[in-house]
C-alpha cells in the first residue's frame, strides 16, 4: 500500500515568513500530513496524479459553505458550484444557498430559525413566528494546494447580520490518497468569534494591539451592517478534522474538533437551552443519492443529531439540450428573380429555422436587408448560419449579399452582412475548417427610410405569463408568497411611439398575514416601498403599467426614451433616459430623470394629492422626483472575468441621495448571479431594520431548462428586507437591456455547447 500526494500546482520555491500565522497553519498541516504519508511509504517524486477510481469532491457544512460539519475547511468548490441546503437539529433550522462565485471566492447566504425563541415579544406583531436571522458569509482562497503546502483560505461568517453566528477563521486543508483506502482531507484552522469561544489558544493579534483582546457583543445600526471592528477580536480557538472519501463513491465520513463551546449561542443566552458540549468532537456522514443530491447526518457535542440535505449543480457547466428545427429543404424551385420570391414563406422559414422575426425587407442593388428581431439563438453565429441556409435556397442568384439588421423597440442596433458566394463555399466545405464568420462582416446600423420590398410589421403584441413573488424571513411568517398572472400588451402608434399596458391578476397568496398599516420601528420616511403590501392586498387585479414611450437613436451610439403615464404599480409620472453605448465595448454610461406621484392603492387611476393622503401617521410621496447617473463596466481583469459592475448615483424615491452598486457574474452557461446594495444619506436609524437596502438576483437562460432554443430568461430576485431607503423606480424598459445586442451581456452564447 502506498500513499501518493496529489499536487494542485507546481512546487513554489517562495516560502512564507515563519512569523506569519499563515505559515504556522501551513507548517502544522504539512507536518501532520507528511507523518501520515510516511506511514504509507509516500512517493513524492512524481508531479502527476495517479489513476483515481473514486473522485474527491468538497461537501457542505451545516451552516452552508464548503467544510466539515460545524467548521469550515480551506477547500473551494469548482467555479460555479451552487448548493441549496437545509439542516435541522433541536436548536436550529438552517436554510442556506452557497455559490462558488469565483475560483477563489465562495459566497453563502443563510436564513436561520431558532427553536423556542420568538421573532419579537409583541405577539400581535409576530405571533408564534420563530426568531429568524439572516447572514452572509464569504471565503477567499489565499493560495492553492501544492506538493508541501495546503490550500489555505480566510473566511468571514455572518458579516451582514446581527452577529448571531459572526466569526472569522483561517483554515488550511491538505489531501492525500491511498490506493486501497481512498482519499483523506486533513483540515486545521484558527477561529475567532463563533469559531473561537472554546478559547483553547491565545489570540495572536491580541499581543499586537489591545483592541483585539476583547470582542464587542453589540452590533451597529439596525443590523445588516458590516461590523469590521469585531473581526479577529476576542477569544480564539484551534479547530480541525478529517474528511474521508471512502472507496465507495457515494459515502464520505467526517470527524472534527469544534472550536465553539456554544455558551454564546442564541438558544443558550435567550432561550435558556442547555447547549453545553459533552465532547468537542463531532462525527458525520454524507451520502450522495445522485450527483446533485446529498444526505447528511451528524452527531455533535455528544448530545445532538443534525440531519441535512443538499441540492447541487454547477452554473458554469450547464449545457443546452435542444430538439431543434432542421434546416428544411424548400419544396419550391429556387426563384430566378425577386418577383418570384414567396416572401411570406421566406419570412416563416427565417422565423422557424433561424429565429429571425422579419418586419421589413429592403433592396439596394444586389443587396437585401432584413430588418428583424432574434428570439431563438443567443449564439448569433448559429442564427446567421441557419439564416444563410434559408436565404440561399429561397432567393435568386442576383442577390449577392444578405444584411441582417437586428432591432429592438424599432431602433437599429446591429447589422451583419453575409456574402452569398462565401457562404456557398462554407456550405460546400471547399476548404478546411469553414465557419460562418468567414462570410460575415459587421456594418454600422442605421435606420432605413426607403420603401420596403416586403413589409410584415405587426404593431400589436401581447402575452401572459405566471409570476411568483416571494419573501423569506419576515416577522409575520417565514415564507410570504404571491402567485399571479401577468399580462401585457403593446401597440405602436408610429414607428417611434409605443402605447403599452400591463396588468397583474392575483391567483394565490398569503399576504393576509402581512401587517402594512403601521411601521413597528417608528421610522418616518416616505412609504415608497413598505406600502406595497396595501396595493397587493386591496386589489385582486393591479394595473402595473399604462404608458406612452417614444424611442429614438441618435447617430451610432446614442439612445433615448421619453415616457409618461402609470410607470409601475406604485408610481405615475413622466421621465426620460439616455444611454451612450458603443458596439462591442466593455462600458456604457447613461442617465435618467423622473417626476413622479404616488398612486392611490384604493383607486385604479388615482394618485395622492397630499403627503398625508394615505394616513396622518404615514407619509406618501404625492409629488417628487428621482433620477440617476449610471455607469456600466465589464472588467478585463483575469480575477474578475465575465463580471459586470453597475453604479447608479443620484436621488432615490424617498428623497435620499447616494449610490447603488450592482455586481453580477455570468457563467459559461449564461446563468447570471448578482447582488446590489444602496448606501445613501439616510442613516441606519432612519432606515430601520437592515440599515440599508441590499438584494440578490438570479437570471437563468430558458434554453438551459427547455428543449427548445430561446433568448428568453427566467429572473428571480429577492431583498432580505424591503424598506424605503435606497429604492429605485421600476421602469418598464431599461435602455441597457434594450440595447444588449450592441455589446452582448444577456445574449452571450452558452460556451459549453
Amino acid at each position: 500500500m502506498r500513499a501518493l500526494f496529489i499536487p494542485k500546482t507546481k512546487y513554489s520555491k517562495t516560502r512564507p515568513s515563519k512569523t506569519s500565522v499563515f505559515y504556522c497553519l501551513s507548517a502544522i498541516i504539512s507536518t501532520n500530513t507528511l507523518l501520515l504519508s510516511n506511514a504509507y511509504a509516500a512517493d513524492t517524486t512524481s508531479d502527476y496524479e495517479p489513476f483515481q477510481p473514486v473522485e474527491f469532491k468538497p461537501s457542505q457544512m451545516n451552516l452552508g459553505g464548503v467544510g466539515l460539519i460545524q467548521v469550515p475547511s480551506g477547500r473551494m468548490a469548482d467555479e460555479g458550484a451552487f448548493s441549496l441546503s437545509y439542516a435541522q437539529n433541536d436548536e436550529y433550522d438552517f436554510y442556506t444557498v452557497s455559490l462558488q462565485l469565483m475560483p477563489w471566492l465562495e459566497t453563502t447566504f443563510r436564513y436561520t430559525q431558532v427553536e423556542d425563541v420568538l421573532y419579537s415579544s409583541d405577539e400581535t406583531f409576530s405571533g408564534s413566528t420563530r426568531y429568524t436571522d439572516k447572514g452572509i458569509d464569504i471565503k477567499a482562497r489565499l493560495w492553492q494546494e501544492s506538493r508541501y503546502l495546503p490550500e489555505v483560505s480566510i473566511g468571514l461568517k455572518d458579516i451582514g447580520g446581527t452577529g448571531l453566528f459572526d466569526g472569522e477563521y483561517l483554515a488550511g486543508s491538505k489531501r492525500f490518497y491511498t490506493q486501497d483506502y481512498g482519499h483523506f482531507d486533513v483540515t486545521l484552522g484558527l477561529g475567532w468569534g463563533y469559531f473561537g469561544t472554546r478559547n483553547n489558544v491565545s489570540n495572536p493579534f491580541c499581543s499586537a494591539a489591545d483592541r483585539f483582546c476583547d470582542r464587542l457583543s453589540s452590533y451597529s445600526g439596525n443590523g445588516g451592517m458590516v461590523d469590521y471592528e469585531r473581526w479577529f477580536t476576542g477569544s480564539a480557538s484551534l479547530f480541525g478534522g478529517i474528511e474521508y472519501q471512502t472507496p465507495y463513491q457515494p459515502l464520505r465520513l467526517k470527524l472534527e474538533y469544534d472550536g465553539n463551546d456554544y455558551s454564546q449561542d442564541f438558544p443558550a443566552t435567550r432561550g435558556n437551552v442547555d447547549m453545553t458540549p459533552k465532547t468537542p468532537w463531532n462525527i458525520g456522514a454524507v451520502y450522495a443519492l445522485s450527483d446533485g443530491f446529498d444526505l447528511r447526518l451528524s452527531y455533535e457535542r455528544g448530545t445532538t443529531f443534525t440531519f441535512g440535505v443538499s441540492l447541487n449543480t454547477n452554473f458554469d457547466t450547464i449545457k443546452s439540450s435542444w430538439i431543434d428545427e432542421p434546416s428544411s429543404e424548400s419544396e419550391r424551385p429556387r426563384p430566378t428573380s425577386l418577383e418570384e420570391v414567396d416572401w411570406q414563406t421566406l419570412d416563416t422559414s427565417l422565423n422557424k429555422v433561424a429565429g429571425y422575426n422579419t418586419d421589413q425587407v429592403y433592396q439596394d442593388g444586389d443587396t437585401l436587408t432584413f430588418v428583424t428581431r432574434q428570439h431563438k439563438y443567443r449564439d448569433r453565429d448559429v442564427a446567421l448560419e441557419k439564416a444563410s441556409a434559408v436565404l440561399s435556397k429561397q432567393l435568386p442568384d442576383q442577390v449577392q449579399h444578405y444584411q441582417i439588421q437586428e432591432t429592438e423597440k424599432n431602433m437599429a442596433l446591429s447589422t451583419t452582412e453575409i456574402s452569398a458566394a462565401k457562404y456557398q463555399d462554407i456550405a460546400n466545405v471547399t476548404y478546411l475548417n469553414p465557419k460562418i464568420s468567414d462570410a460575415t462582416s459587421s456594418l454600422a446600423s442605421e435606420s432605413i427610410t426607403s420603401e420596403p420590398l416586403y413589409d410584415d410589421f405587426e404593431p400589436l403584441s401581447y402575452g401572459f405569463k405566471p409570476h411568483l413573488s416571494q419573501a423569506f424571513g419576515g416577522p409575520e411568517s417565514f415564507y410570504i408568497y404571491n402567485l399571479s398572472i401577468k399580462g401585457g400588451a403593446a401597440y405602436w402608434l408610429t414607428d417611434q411611439v409605443e402605447l403599452s399596458a400591463g396588468i397583474s391578476i392575483n391567483v394565490l397568496n398569503n399576504y393576509d398575514k402581512l401587517r402594512f398599516n403601521v411601521l413597528e420601528d417608528g421610522t418616518s420616511n416616505y412609504r415608497v416601498r413598505t406600502l406595497i403590501r396595501a396595493y397587493v392586498l386591496e386589489n385582486d387585479a393591479l394595473l402595473n403599467n399604462l404608458q406612452l414611450t417614444w424611442y429614438q437613436k441618435y447617430g451610432q451610439n446614442w439612445y433615448q426614451q421619453v415616457y409618461g403615464g402609470y410607470l409601475e404599480t406604485m408610481f405615475a409620472g413622466v421621465g426620460s433616459e439616455v444611454l451612450y453605448r458603443k458596439p462591442n465595448t466593455n462600458w456604457a454610461i447613461g442617465a435618467d430623470v423622473n417626476f413622479i406621484a404616488q398612486r392611490d392603492p384604493n383607486s385604479v387611476f388615482g394618485v395622492f394629492n397630499s403627503d398625508d393622503g394615505y394616513s396622518r401617521s404615514d407619509k406618501v410621496l404625492s409629488r417628487g422626483s428621482t433620477g440617476h447617473l449610471s455607469v456600466y463596466y465589464q472588467p478585463q481583469w483575469s480575477f474578475l472575468q465575465n463580471t459586470l459592475f453597475r453604479v447608479d448615483m443620484g436621488k432615490f424615491l424617498a428623497g435620499d441621495v447616494g449610490a447603488r452598486v450592482d455586481f453580477s457574474k455570468q457563467y459559461k452557461s449564461g446563468v447570471i448571479v448578482g447582488a446590489y446594495a444602496s448606501k445613501t444619506d439616510m442613516s441606519a436609524e432612519e432606515f430601520g431594520e437592515g440599515s440599508f437596502t441590499k438584494g440578490f438576483y438570479l437570471s437563468i437562460p430558458f434554453d438551459t431548462l427547455s428543449f427548445k432554443p430561446t433568448t428568453s430568461r427566467a429572473n428571480f430576485g429577492w431583498q432580505p428586507i424591503t424598506r424605503d431607503g435606497g429604492q429605485k423606480l421600476s421602469k418598464r424598459s431599461s435602455l441597457f437591456n434594450v440595447t444588449d445586442v450592441v455589446s452582448p451581456w444577456y445574449q452571450r452564447p452558452n460556451q459549453n455547447d
